[in-house]
């Protein structure tokens, strides 16, 4: 589910190509690459009664569709979406596909156990197969390579951080097939990043074109029997029914699948906090500048700082790399205007520049941002209430690519009263509690960006650790 789009002036200010977006050029890079202009589909005409009512589609929504319709081909299934079939997050992510979760895995230990933590953990590597395999089932030319992730730890405080992760993750049986810590000449041979002096490597990751994923997986639901209605936005969702401009949809289920928008229903502002990430891409680099990179497997990378960013080498020799640091806004407010932040795009160009020297002066092609869910304890969750027929996923915190499709078999599973595996995991029936009301929640959100940023500052500076950090993450549930 999204919101009004932006205006076309702000798009062409924004560099965009004309190649896939048509009226949603400008969105991110990855809806202005797609094979084929974005053409809406049609939108809800009037009231209609199905099975299962899906508000969103994104990742969330249309996985959870897929699925149904999968495991009971005569299910009525409809989607309605604001605009157009990933033009939210899942259209403008990093293209991670990986077995991230928003928790870590010692607090989901800590909270339920090891075992369960292990299965949740494996639940989520088999999510990267599982949408390559789909990708591929369904010809969807996603760009996916699974060439696994690098975290970078390029002073010694982050080196430091690194290797307690490690040790942590020997502590819950994470084994050096899924976890190793390479060091300095081991991490150079795969990225020619300055500074390094070793990296965390995993392999379960791929990066993909989410814009193609988002656009095919669409697609496929639809060959499958599911209705899409876009540019139909909800204005309430409750037991059994979806309520829009066009029409009222009535249903058996209803699934909220809204992740970065949720603050737009009545009632929702403090379930999930809109934080927003930015992102740039790069113009094509030259044989040479790869020769320098590396990166030929297209792995992932990113680093240890607290202030998160991340990038991945794309399928047309770019660099799509984004951050955090935008501003949290008052009230939970989502706009295309918190989208562009010059100060911020600029300083993901910069780090971009320090941390690929070859790339920098590299024109900068694209930029662009979106929000995503936060919940108030940074853990993501799913749940069906079989009396109401509500069910909602999300909360990712950024890592929805994968964790989207976990949510969409989870709920398939939930729906349709089908006793599996994926029903007994740990994230499932979580309710986190409420954010705080404003203005706490605006001071407290834009303070953790101030902290974790004079935090790298410090560890840039010193070396040693900074305890702010810590201090911050033990705030918000870390």
């Amino acid at each position: 589910m999204s919101g009004a789009r932006p205006g076309e002036a702000a798009r062409e200010a924004m560099g965009a190509s004309p190649a896939g977006g048509g009226p949603y050029r400008g969105v991110s890079f990855w809806l202005d690459t797609l094979p084929e202009p974005i053409v809406p589909r049609p939108s809800l005409a009037g009231d209609l009664e199905v099975d299962v009512a899906i508000v969103g589609a994104g990742f969330t929504g249309l996985w959870t569709a897929y699925y149904l319709r999968r495991r009971d081909p005569h299910l009525r299934v409809a989607v309605v979406e604001a605009e157009v079939a990933g033009f939210g997050a899942s259209g403008r992510n990093g293209g991670w596909c990986s077995a991230l979760f928003a928790a870590s895995w010692s607090r989901v230990a800590r909270e339920q156990g090891v075992s369960a933590a292990t299965a949740m953990r494996r639940a989520m590597q088999d999510c990267v197969d599982e949408v390559g395999r789909i990708a591929e089932e369904e010809g969807i030319d996603a760009h996916f390579a699974k060439g696994g992730t690098l975290v970078l730890a390029r002073n010694p405080a982050q080196l430091a951080r690194a290797r307690a992760e490690l040790d942590e993750a020997r502590s819950l049986g994470i084994g050096p097939e899924d976890l190793v810590l390479l060091d300095r000449a081991e991490a150079g041979a795969q990225i020619g990043a300055s500074k390094v002096l070793g990296a965390l490597y995993t392999p379960h990751c791929a990066s993909l074109h989410p814009g193609r994923l988002v656009r095919g997986l669409a697609g496929a639901a639809e060959r499958r029997g599911v209705s899409i209605y876009e540019r139909t936005p909800a204005v309430a969702i409750g037991p059994h029914r979806v309520v829009t401009p066009a029409g009222t949809l009535r249903a058996e289920a209803v699934v909220r699948a809204t992740e970065g928008y949720t603050a737009r229903l009545p009632g929702t502002r403090r379930l999930l906090a809109p934080v927003y990430s930015l992102m740039i891409a790069t113009a094509p680099l030259a044989d040479a500048a790869w020769e320098e990179i590396g990166l030929s497997g297209r792995t992932t990378f990113s680093d240890e700082r607290h202030l998160l960013v991340y990038g991945q080498r794309t399928a047309d020799g770019r660099l799509a790399f984004g951050g955090r640091g935008a501003p949290y806004h008052f009230g939970s407010s989502v706009s295309s205007r918190n989208e562009q932040v010059p100060r911020v795009h600029e300083a993901l160009a910069a780090t971009l520049a320090d941390l690929l020297p070859a790339a920098a002066g590299v024109e900068t092609t694209h930029r662009w941002g979106g929000p995503l869910g936060v919940p108030r304890d940074w853990f993501s969750a799913v749940d069906f209430d079989r009396r109401s027929g509500l069910g909602w996923a999300g909360g990712y915190v950024g890592d929805g690519v994968s964790t989207a499709n976990l949510a969409g078999r989870t709920l398939a599973d939930l729906i349709t009263g089908t006793d599996s595996d994926l029903t007994r995991l740990a994230w499932v029936g979580r309710h986190p509690r409420r954010w705080e009301p404003e203005p706490l929640r605006f001071l407290g959100l834009n303070g953790g960006v101030v902290v974790m940023r004079s935090a790298d500052r410090v560890e840039e500076r010193t070396g040693r650790p900074a305890r702010r950090a810590r201090w911050f993450s033990r705030l918000v549930g870390g």
